[in-house]
């Protein structure tokens, strides 16, 4: 079931690639966890919503 709306997924991509390119710029491994909101994004679910209960997305 998916919990990350559509606003919260265009954010999570532009926070996703930033992160990823931070890290490509300093030259640090720490920007590989750019690929965290990057990949919620694209699976359109995010584990900690649903240990919270949250959801940005679709009607329930």
């Amino acid at each position: 079931m998916k919990n990350v709306g559509s606003i919260d997924r265009v954010i999570r991509i532009i926070a996703g690639v930033a992160i990823l390119g931070a890290g490509y710029y300093f030259k640090n491994w720490w920007g590989a966890i750019g690929i965290v909101p990057l990949v919620t994004a694209l699976l359109g679910w995010c584990p900690a919503y649903s240990l919270f209960g949250i959801n940005t997305g679709a009607k329930t």
